[in-house]
């Protein structure tokens, strides 16, 4: 699916009044909320979409700073903040109760939904209420998360400069070093991945978007305990060739969550929605049939 395609199946939310973010909702059944990742948008899930909306009503959303959304450079950008939008959304679509599936960093903001939720639940307080969760690839733990060197420029005082010689050559280089050997990205996705990041001048707010890395040190015993002691069903699916947040990830997991449930694809990267959506949609599948 093309990204114009894409773009044909979505609308506009206002958030804040003033800014437009890019939203689909298809399909009928339990809500599936999907939360894409850094710094691409919610296109990442369009290989996985017609086999998740054939059994759910599937809401997914491009958040503030990225894809087709409003990209505003006066912005103080927070996981928090992409919470807030998206708490305020689903009680738009009045999404009461919803099953997650995320990616990179909207695994973070399914982090801060969930600490939200188990809040919820300590305080006997009624509000959105989260029945599973299933990361994908991302840093969930920073202190086995490995960055790439951009990353590290980025949130750098070097960081701001970045946007004005950032390509779409540049991009594909970044991109092919966290792709698995075997499933590399093609020239069309990589001109897709772009023009989302390039789109709205996107690439000037880099240095902005990139300051999870850091909200993920200060909040890291709320986060991490959220997983740790929740009743809900959790699943990890991971690509263990990402040197970001592959094996690494998949050990620190074992290590410190109760009864991790965890699946390893060899030889898949950093996108296993992109590089292996078949297998993604099975273990998903697979979960969702385990827990009833």
């Amino acid at each position: 699916m093309d990204l114009n395609a894409w773009r044909d199946k979505g609308e506009y939310y206002h958030y804040k009044t003033s800014h437009s973010i890019f939203t689909i909702d298809e399909g009928r059944g339990d809500v599936l909320l999907l939360i894409h990742g850094f710094p691409t948008a919610s296109w990442d899930w369009w290989k996985m979409w017609d086999g998740l909306v054939k059994e759910h009503r599937v809401l997914a959303l491009d958040m503030i700073g990225f894809g087709f959304s409003a990209k505003p450079i006066k912005y103080n950008y927070s996981i928090l903040d992409q919470a807030d939008l998206i708490e305020e959304w689903l009680s738009s679509k009045n999404a009461k109760q919803i099953k997650i599936l995320c990616h990179d960093y909207g695994d973070t903001v399914g982090q801060e939904l969930l600490a939200r939720f188990q809040g919820r639940l300590k305080q006997k307080r009624e509000g959105l209420k989260i029945t599973s969760i299933c990361f994908l690839n991302g840093g969930l733990f920073p202190e086995a998360h490995q960055p790439l060197l951009i990353q590290k420029i980025l949130i750098s005082p070097l960081g701001g400069w970045v946007g004005y010689f950032f390509n779409r050559n540049k991009l594909a280089k970044n991109f092919k070093k966290i792709f698995g050997p075997n499933t590399q990205p093609t020239e069309k996705e990589l001109n897709e991945f772009w023009f989302l990041v390039h789109n709205n001048g996107g690439k000037y707010i880099f240095h902005l978007l990139i300051r999870y890395m850091q909200e993920r040190r200060e909040h890291r015993t709320r986060w991490v305990s959220a997983m740790q002691e929740t009743n809900i069903p959790i699943r990890l699916i991971d690509g263990i060739a990402d040197p970001i947040s592959g094996q690494n990830i998949v050990n620190r997991y074992k290590e410190i969550i109760p009864n991790p449930d965890v699946i390893e694809l060899e030889n898949i990267g950093h996108f296993p929605l992109i590089e292996a959506p078949r297998l993604v949609l099975k273990y998903y599948q697979e979960f969702l049939l385990k827990i009833g």
